[in-house]
């Protein structure tokens, strides 16, 4: 059984000029045929003369041409309204004139440069054309050139139709290539973000926090641990996340790569009490089973606001809470004492604006912010299901 998708893409995968001759090969052929007789496209009305050597010669140029309509549509367009001019002057009446058309809109459809200049130059043409054909005999009426003439100009405006249109989807389809290229690089410097910016926090505070406890052999051996263990863990989460990131890389990633949930959170926040952060955490509430991208967005959250506190307000007593309801997740992180707020020399915003977002996207509700007793606050709603 034939494959037609396969024969099909066998044929596009032709070359243009080879894909376009079977056209002009059909109006040669077809010119011949007696039953066609009588339906040509010729303008002029002369009458009708036997086919001789000339004639071959303008069927020949009336049709060739179609071949590289698409790869050399001026040539094209130049070559058959030669020939047709021939015929029309001679009085061969041929199917084959249907050839000017179809270049026509061809050139219309495809040629780039010195469009308006081919307009004219073909309109002025088709001038002396009807003079000439006119006192040669010809018994075509003045209306009758003028309708020809409007015609062809309908058959060009199509092809400039066609041009706009390919024009525009090709714009169309670059500009969403182009946000899609943008989303991505958006998806990538968050995921670095929040992978980085946490453990490399929470390192900086415990080697500043080192340097006092030179007197505490022991106490001291812990901090460089934690240190240790933290540098550790950023790699591997580096490491998982350039994998992600690249899929031809030899050592497959990580399958919960990129998936932390609410379930890692007591894992984040006894890191950050390591780091030297008092928190208190308290859940309520047991995580749905389905509740999606919303975990890994209440995870990060809890992260971001846990590495402003490390940076911020050091040493302030912070508290997190998460609540689990049937539809949302209700995430609640603040500090006690000023600290500082994000946007402050130190912090680039960049983290709460990259919640602000992942929130939205879900079709919750997002703030962060400094409470009039003191302190800051970071709330969040997020939906467990998909946003109405």
């Amino acid at each position: 059984m034939i494959d037609l998708r396969r024969v099909e893409a066998l044929w596009r995968s032709r070359n243009v000029i080879v894909r376009d001759l079977p056209l002009a090969l059909l109006l040669i052929v077809m010119s011949f045929l007696p039953v066609l007789r009588g339906h040509e496209t010729h303008v002029g009305e002369l009458p009708a003369r036997p086919f001789d050597a000339l004639a071959i010669a303008a069927l020949a140029l009336h049709c060739l041409p179609l071949a590289v309509r698409r790869r050399w549509p001026g040539a094209c367009l130049v070559l058959v309204s030669l020939g047709f001019a021939v015929a029309e002057l001679r009085g061969y009446h041929m199917v084959a004139g249907t050839a000017l058309p179809i270049a026509l809109m061809s050139a219309g459809a495809h040629l780039e440069r010195h469009r308006r200049i081919t307009v004219i130059v073909l309109s002025a043409a088709y001038v002396p054309l009807a003079v000439a054909l006119h006192r040669l005999g010809g018994a075509e009426h003045l209306d009758g050139y003028v309708i020809f003439y409007l015609a062809l100009a309908v058959v060009w405006g199509i092809g400039s139709w066609l041009r706009s249109t390919r024009t525009a989807e090709a714009e169309r389809r670059l500009r969403i290539a182009e946000a899609t290229r943008a989303a991505e690089r958006t998806r990538i410097a968050r995921e670095l973000h929040d992978v980085v910016t946490h453990h490399v926090t929470a390192m900086v505070v415990q080697a500043e926090a080192a340097r006092y406890l030179t007197g505490a052999p022991d106490r001291l051996d812990a901090t460089l641990n934690a240190v240790s263990d933290t540098g550790r863990r950023a790699i591997t989460d580096l490491r998982h996340l350039l994998d992600l990131l690249n899929p031809d890389h030899g050592t497959p990633p990580r399958d919960d790569a990129g998936t932390e949930s609410t379930g890692d959170l007591r894992t984040l926040v006894e890191q950050t009490r390591k780091a030297g952060q008092p928190v208190e955490f308290t859940e309520e509430g047991e995580p749905a089973e389905s509740a999606g991208s919303a975990e890994l967005v209440a995870y990060r959250v809890v992260q971001e606001a846990l590495t402003n506190a490390l940076k911020h307000a050091h040493g302030n007593r912070t508290f997190t809470r998460v609540r689990y309801g049937e539809k949302e997740i209700i995430v609640q992180v603040g500090t006690d004492g000023p600290g500082k707020r994000i946007g402050t020399p130190g912090g680039s915003g960049r983290g709460l604006a990259g919640l602000r977002d992942r929130v939205g996207a879900l079709g919750g509700e997002f703030s962060a912010g400094a409470e009039a007793g003191g302190g800051f606050v970071v709330r969040a709603r997020i939906p467990t299901g998909s946003p109405s």
